[in-house]
């Protein structure tokens, strides 16, 4: 059974990037696990009048969160009452990417779901500040990033990046492998050239990919570097009508790139479907 982690802030956005999963993994066993964290915020505690204030703002958040993660539940068992999903959900009152972290180490989880934004996103952001920082900080768990009321479509045909100056290894593939699978999906290797030919090394690492995909439809999209990178992607997407794209976060990868603070607004990337991130496994 796989174990899927969706953080919401009980956004429209975040009920959009739960039920894109259920659909995407609509003909697998699947446990959610829907995850809400507040934060109490209150001065320090130098008296017992103080204590007792925060206890009751614990206390009224705490029936808050959960009120509302009990609406959740009903919608979405609701929604999928055709699917063989279980869900369950959790409340707590602790920072949201430290919870994820242990969350996914205490259940085992297989994949964390999130919206581009939350319930204060801007349309300058492709994706909202807590997006990021999970990005950033999980190292040990994919993380798919869906746009902002995205309707679900089969992935049929899947983008990935790389400019094959990393040897790829066989469980940072396993998420895109596991996706293809389901759906029969094409593979669109996509490669931004600065130089006519790949060296030694590229070359080694491109004929490497290709055996890991030598049971999958696939093809290679040589790209010649005449923009920003991002804004390549976003052509390619559009052009070639794909539903998700793939990246692998390793040091200086791209999608290191666009997740780096200062640079965010600047890129131009706003992924116009679904995107699976892939930490580095090596």
């Amino acid at each position: 059974m796989k174990r899927i982690l969706v953080p919401t802030d009980f956004s429209n956005n975040a009920y959009s990037a739960l039920f894109y999963a259920t659909r995407l993994f609509q003909d697998q066993a699947c446990k959610f696990y829907i995850l809400n964290t507040f934060k109490v915020n209150t001065p320090v505690l130098t008296s017992r009048i103080d204590t007792s204030k925060g206890d009751l703002l614990y206390q009224k958040l705490s029936a808050e969160s959960k009120d509302s993660l009990t609406q959740i539940f009903h919608s979405i068992t609701r929604d999928t009452d055709d699917l063989n999903h279980t869900f369950e959900a959790i409340s707590v009152s602790k920072d949201l990417t430290e919870t994820i972290h242990k969350t996914i180490e205490r259940n085992n989880i297989d994949l964390v779901v999130m919206g581009t934004k939350g319930a204060t996103g801007t349309a300058s952001l492709f994706m909202g500040s807590n997006t990021v920082k999970v990005i950033q900080k999980t190292h040990n768990c994919p993380v798919l990033v869906v746009p902002d009321e995205y309707d679900f479509e089969k992935p049929m045909e899947i983008a990935f990046p790389t400019d094959f100056r990393r040897f790829y290894i066989a469980e940072e593939l396993k998420p895109l492998i596991d996706i293809a699978s389901l759906f029969g999906s094409n593979i669109r290797i996509f490669h931004i050239h600065e130089e006519e030919k790949l060296d030694e090394l590229q070359d080694h690492n491109y004929n490497s990919l290709k055996k890991y995909l030598k049971d999958f439809t696939h093809s290679i999209h040589w790209i010649s570097k005449l923009d920003q990178k991002s804004k390549l992607i976003n052509d390619f997407i559009n052009q070639l009508n794909i539903n998700l794209l793939v990246m692998v976060n390793y040091r200086h990868s791209l999608i290191e790139s666009i997740t780096h603070e200062p640079v965010i607004k600047k890129l131009g990337f706003h992924a116009s479907v679904p995107f699976l991130v892939i930490p580095d496994a090596s």
